[in-house]
């Protein structure tokens, strides 16, 4: 991309997510993630009102009555992005591309971290560790991080979430809210990264999908190519029996997402390439608010 072009982009960019952050998000995202950030003072006995998620069962168990971790806030938070940088974040038929749709989404979230006084850092992935953007403060430091949402160009093209999450857990050592932004097109298993992640940091999953991933259309006879691993296969869509199986394993491949984020207990925010994502966070943030 060329230079002018791109810090137009940059540019475009900053303006509108940096005025999302100051003016929507500035109290849902401290209300959300800033208390989370602490470090374990001591227990108590439960008392009426607690979060039954600061229970500590091992003390629980010792005394056979509830106790919970007793925490201190810590006075700045780490932020860490995950961004999937794979071939399938290309895709874009309704609305604009999943990469821009990933890359609005990660420069409000890291403009919401800069107001609130605290470090903002980034691992971009695809199934290698394409780079990593160590946690830091100030306007030059995200408008660097947004250049690299923009710009960035990926060695590779597939896709392993359980490495970026292993990579995260043992290049961050300080406990830190982390968002993991993807499409999930994963067919690894990735449930037990994802639940160690989440026992060590605040894990929070964004997926980002095109509506017409979710069912083929009946337009005949078409080429669907696999981006990430590229192999090409002729489809007829017009045949109710392939537009059903198709739909069919959208659902299954998505339950199955949904089923691994629950049982990890990590909180989701699903946003379609032609829905308005400030919708989506608000409702995210106020749910953990």
């Amino acid at each position: 991309m060329e230079t002018s072009e791109l810090l137009k982009k940059v540019r475009h960019i900053e303006i509108k997510t940096r005025g999302l952050s100051r003016n929507i998000f500035a109290g849902q995202y401290h209300s959300a993630f800033k208390g989370r950030g602490m470090a374990f003072s001591e227990v108590r006995e439960y008392q009426y009102g607690d979060d039954v998620r600061d229970i500590d069962w091992n003390v629980t168990a010792r005394y056979n009555k509830p106790y919970v971790k007793v925490f201190e806030e810590e006075r700045e938070l780490t932020v860490m992005l995950l961004v999937d940088v794979s071939a399938s974040r290309n895709f874009g038929a309704v609305g604009e591309a999943k990469r821009e749709m990933m890359a609005e989404v990660a420069a409000t979230i890291a403009f919401s971290a800069i107001q609130n006084n605290d470090k903002i850092g980034m691992i971009f992935f695809s199934d290698k560790i394409e780079k990593f953007i160590p946690p830091k403060k100030g306007r030059k430091h995200i408008l660097y991080i947004i250049r690299e949402l923009i710009d960035f160009q990926p060695e590779s093209t597939g896709t392993n979430i359980s490495l970026a999450l292993e990579y995260m857990t043992n290049a961050i050592k300080k406990r830190c809210t982390t968002f993991l932004i993807s499409d999930f097109v994963d067919g690894s298993d990735y449930k037990n990264a994802l639940s160690i992640a989440n026992r060590r940091h605040d894990l929070v999953a964004i997926q980002v999908y095109d509506r017409r991933e979710t069912q083929l259309p009946d337009v005949g006879l078409i080429k669907l190519q696999d981006s990430e691993r590229g192999c090409e296969q002729w489809v007829d869509s017009s045949s109710a029996n392939v537009r059903n199986r198709y739909t069919a394993w959208w659902n299954s491949r998505q339950e199955k997402m949904l089923a691994t984020l629950r049982k990890s207990r990590v909180d989701l925010a699903t946003i379609a390439t032609n829905d308005d994502f400030v919708v989506a966070l608000m409702t995210l943030f106020k749910r953990r608010g």
